[in-house]
């Protein structure tokens, strides 16, 4: 959470003073130390703070370590301002709007923060410390100059921004989720590294906002982790927002020369004023001194955990980005209430189970949960595929959807739920009701007897389930169907 170096007022000034004195305030003294607690939590982004409001509700001592801000990333500078900016820049494309969207993230990252604030958690019971973490031992936890003593200790320090190793890059002084959104006057050009989730929101709010957008991947298409078809249609999406696409783009190296950013690529050199990061990311487990406790980590500093969410320390959980390469704050809230049951009493939570979805808010929205045509294809794994366009749904074409369907892979000739991806209008609110039947193990049928409200674009789970019952129609079925209704004549 970068400090604005700018003195004169901004947009959204005051609201980044009440987000401030919410998520880390200045004035804001530690508390004394329980001689010794049930649990310590380390980080306060969505898995701790859920780990550590949960575990206090029940009664336990709790002491809950901030280095940065309350809320981690994704009050902070993540899901909620680059949700908030993308809405804002939806409803007012192709104006300059560049001010009014900021005053607007800021805006509604305060009026969140006091949901993740140090006075809420300090009101539920939990200890709040804010300050660096270190590990002294299995049992303890330097904060400064105090230390920390519990049972049972979890890790949820997050993920932060990757920096590829592309020469120059670091030394041009990029930005990052970290610090895109603490910007305080309007770019001309801007450069995007990385054309994944969050690259390629960003890249579509700033360009609706009249900014020059150059987006660029070593990979050959955008969101190259979903299906081709809505790897296009967003694609599409963007080129008519204005993004300029460079794909499979070989940056040799990147500089600034006074105001400006230059990307030498293959492709020719690029011009910014100013160049974005998004390009994967890296766990922050580095100065935790996680070797002082045998605390085992991969190559990108991931803490590594076995089904219970226990690391190679049994007393030493984790949870979230930390130790999970699916990084979503759903899964990190999650991972919470399994260490909250495996961490104060007996280890019978699992992660095994989980159907996490997964969302990209550009416009049009990609939505995925489960697996994917070309995850099972690659194992020889046999399934049906069930197809609904938006604009074969009334609503769809009320609101002139063209590009958007729901697709559902099922198990071959049976109901089982393999995975589904939704392209188009709310694909991410459009989806909640296929997790929910995962989650239960509820097949593609289920609602086939459910009414609906009509015209909506929910209506596809009945033309799902009626698509899936007509198949089911045999020859020999349609045969004793047609005596039958000779018989009746």
């Amino acid at each position: 959470m970068a400090e604005p170096t700018i003195a004169a007022a901004y947009p959204g000034q005051r609201h980044d003073a009440e987000w401030r004195r919410l998520v880390y305030p200045p004035e804001y003294r530690n508390p004394s130390p329980k001689r010794r607690y049930h649990l310590i939590v380390i980080g306060a982004g969505p898995a701790g703070l859920v780990t550590a409001i949960a575990a206090a509700g029940l009664g336990a001592k709790v002491a809950l370590i901030e280095r940065q801000a309350m809320g981690g990333d994704c009050l902070n500078v993540g899901c909620v301002p680059s949700k908030a900016l993308l809405e804002f820049s939806a409803s007012h494309a192709g104006q300059d709007g560049f001010n009014e969207a900021f005053e607007w993230l800021r805006a509604v990252r305060a009026g969140i923060a006091e949901h993740d604030s140090v006075e809420r958690y300090s009101a539920a019971g939990v200890d709040v410390f804010l300050g660096a973490a270190r590990f002294v031992d299995t049992t303890t936890v330097k904060v400064g100059d105090v230390e920390l003593k519990a049972r049972r200790i979890v890790v949820a320090s997050g993920a932060r921004a990757a920096m590829p190793p592309i020469p120059g890059l670091a030394d041009a002084r990029p930005l990052t989720n970290e610090s895109v959104f603490d910007l305080l006057q309007r770019p001309k050009r801007i450069a995007v590294i990385g054309a994944g989730p969050i690259g390629c929101e960003l890249s579509q709010a700033f360009s609706r906002m009249r900014i020059d957008v150059n987006l660029l991947d070593v990979a050959d298409r955008v969101l190259a982790n979903e299906s081709l078809e809505a790897s296009r249609i967003v694609t599409q999406a963007l080129k008519q927002s204005g993004v300029k696409l460079h794909l499979e783009a070989k940056i040799a190296r990147v500089e600034r020369r006074g105001p400006l950013v230059v990307l030498d690529t293959d492709k020719g050199e690029i011009l910014a004023d100013e160049v974005l990061v998004a390009a994967g990311r890296r766990a922050n487990t580095d100065d935790l001194n996680l070797a002082a406790v045998n605390v085992d980590t991969d190559e990108s500093g991931q803490i590594i955990v076995d089904r219970f969410l226990r690391s190679s320390n049994p007393r030493i959980y984790a949870a979230g980005d930390v130790c999970s390469k699916q990084q979503f704050t759903h899964l990190a809230d999650a991972h919470a209430r399994i260490v909250v049951q495996n961490a104060l009493f007996f280890p019978s939570a699992t992660k095994t189970k989980l159907i996490v979805p997964h969302c990209t808010y550009t416009d049009p929205e990609v939505a995925s949960v489960g697996e994917s045509g070309q995850a099972l294809a690659a194992r020889n794994q046999a399934y049906d595929t069930y197809r609904i366009a938006y604009g074969d749904l009334d609503r769809g074409r009320a609101q002139g959807d063209s590009d958007g369907y729901v697709e559902v892979l099922t198990a071959q000739g049976q109901t089982k739920i393999l995975g589904a991806t939704i392209v188009g209008r709310d694909a991410g609110e459009q989806i909640a009701p296929l997790c929910f039947m995962m989650t239960r193990g509820l097949g593609i049928d289920a609602f086939a007897k459910t009414i609906l409200p009509y015209p909506t674009r929910a209506e596809y789970l009945r033309r799902l389930a009626d698509t899936f019952n007509r198949g089911r129609l045999t020859p020999s079925t349609k045969r004793l169907f047609s005596m039958w209704f000779k018989w009746i004549r």
